[in-house]
């Protein structure tokens, strides 16, 4: 049996995602393929943030820079209990960038991008003002201002769901081995991972969303030739305790001039990084090496009264950006925009291939490449990704305190830190996942802190999870609240569950 498709979709990240579901509401027929979890790559081990990209404007990349501004308040908009906002500290080191450098950028950074909603930028005096009670006395002088957090697992994981609602076919742990031309209509094998099953889809188009893959898709899709290059840079974060007191972040200037991040992370964490690195290994295994963690570490130092050190690392990740090859020396300096590459003519199938782009900027990705396959696709839809909110965000005037306030009404026999961390990630459909349970202890097990059995039976039914890491890591963070004793307690459970292990799990319900 052979599926037929408009449109089949290479990559489970946020791009292929993203694509997916503006394709799939636009009334193109769609199946998405992903040879491991939805994010599993580098969209789920970002650094978190929705922004505009500050440091882009040492390069000009204004085009950029202006579009995620824009884009950072549509998303804010569309996905409020995935994304809020937060105020970020710059402080000014007399060694480095000047504090004129730095307050012209921020009046850029206000007004660049048509602020609506967020706070613009003021002068901070760190020997006064309570933001510069962590940091040493060498620093006088800081700029406050504003971007967003994003939980970038489910930023994905809400685009799928989107799709599968809007009718799209999303196929987990099924990679894409190869296509080929056939009349107007390429011919692809997709191979499943948990089987070896052997899927055949007829599509008019493909896009390679791949990401770091995206070479690697290409090599196997018969007769094409490509002119670009992926350039694989690698970045790595690090989390703590969180070492200071208020809800703000703070952004340094290392040595080298590069910007770190030093986020207040869920509850009680901080999330430090980024490095930048040359990567020519496989992406799936990439790490963070132990120079990267000393590299973070004495950035900190440098700014922080609190001595960090790479014993107080709890958890590091990395991973690896797909940038588009520009011949950058300085891998910092490789431009985070996105290209295209379009292959075939009207009449014949189409090829379209992703290259670099960022997580704030997925949706006018995605609306960018359905408009170069409209030639393909005349009766396609008019752009409405970023109207709609994504599933769980439609809270009126999406004031997630509101809702939460609604919520505890609603479930006034359930602890205010367990319906914050459901309505975190669930927002709207947090009634989905507690069901009639009125208290904790309708929710079935619990393994600890606000990990419920109910919760991960939700996510088995209706999210794709399939794995230990996909439950307790990218869908929940649970991963962090539990020891090395619940998480087995967790992995014993799941493998008692009576699940076919060689299908995949059922399509998310909708929840009205």
């Amino acid at each position: 049996m052979t599926d037929k498709v408009d449109l089949l979709i290479v990559g489970g990240g946020i791009n292929g995602a993203g694509v997916a579901r503006d394709a799939a509401g636009r009334g193109l027929s769609v199946l998405l393929c992903e040879k491991g979890d939805l994010g599993e790559g580098t969209s789920s081990r970002s650094g978190k943030y929705i922004h505009g990209g500050l440091r882009y404007l040492e390069y000009f990349e204004f085009r950029l820079v202006r579009e995620a501004l824009i884009e950072r308040e549509v998303l804010l908009k569309i996905a409020p209990h995935i994304i809020f906002p937060m105020r970020l500290v710059i402080t000014h080191n007399q060694g480095l960038r000047p504090a004129w450098m730095l307050r012209a950028g921020l009046f850029l950074y206000d007004h660049l991008g048509g602020r609506e909603t967020l706070p613009g930028t003021r002068a901070v005096d760190l020997r006064t003002d309570p933001v510069g009670h962590a940091l040493k006395p060498d620093y006088s002088k800081a700029f406050e201002y504003s971007d967003c957090w994003v939980d970038d697992a489910r930023l994905v994981l809400c685009n799928a769901l989107s799709a599968a609602e809007a009718g799209a076919t999303v196929l987990t742990r099924t990679a894409f081995t190869g296509a080929s031309r056939d009349g107007d209509t390429w011919l692809a094998e997709l191979t499943g991972q948990r089987n070896g099953e052997v899927r055949r889809v007829r599509a008019r188009a493909i896009v390679n969303a791949a990401g770091p893959w995206v070479e690697q898709a290409l090599s196997g899709i018969e007769g094409v030739r490509s002119n670009k290059r992926v350039r694989l840079v690698k970045g790595s974060h690090i989390i703590t305790k969180k070492f200071w007191d208020g809800p703000q972040a703070y952004v340094i200037q290392h040595t080298d001039r590069r910007i770190l991040f030093i986020n207040p992370y869920l509850d009680d964490l901080a999330l430090i990084g980024t490095t930048d690195v040359g990567y020519t290994g496989d992406p799936g295994q990439v790490e963070a090496d132990a120079d990267e963690i000393a590299y973070m570490c004495d950035a900190v130092n440098a700014y922080f009264r609190h001595r960090l050190t790479p014993d107080q690392v709890l958890l590091a990740y990395s991973g690896v950006r797909p940038l588009l090859e520009d011949e950058a020396e300085n891998p910092s300096a490789v431009t985070r925009d996105y290209e295209f590459e379009c292959i075939g003519e009207p009449g014949e199938p189409v090829l379209l291939s992703v290259y670099g782009g960022k997580i704030t900027t997925y949706r006018k990705l995605a609306e960018h490449a359905l408009e170069r396959l409209r030639p393909w696709f005349p009766a396609l839809g008019p752009a409405w990704s970023g109207r709609q909110p994504l599933p769980g965000g439609d809270m009126p005037g999406a004031d997630y305190e509101r809702f939460l306030s609604d919520a505890r009404a609603r479930h006034s026999g359930m602890p205010l830190e367990l319906l914050r961390h459901l309505a975190r990630l669930y927002g709207t459909r947090i009634d989905a996942v507690i069901g009639d349970a009125r208290t904790p202890a309708q929710l079935g097990r619990h393994f600890g802190a606000q990990c419920y059995e109910r919760e991960l039976v939700h996510l088995l039914d209706h999210e794709w999870a399939e794995t230990v890491e996909d439950l307790l890591w990218r869908r929940t963070k649970h991963w962090l609240g539990l020891d090395e004793a619940r998480r087995a307690a967790v992995a014993d459970w799941l493998a008692q569950r009576p699940r076919r292990r060689d299908t995949p799990p059922r399509a998310p319900a909708r929840v009205a």
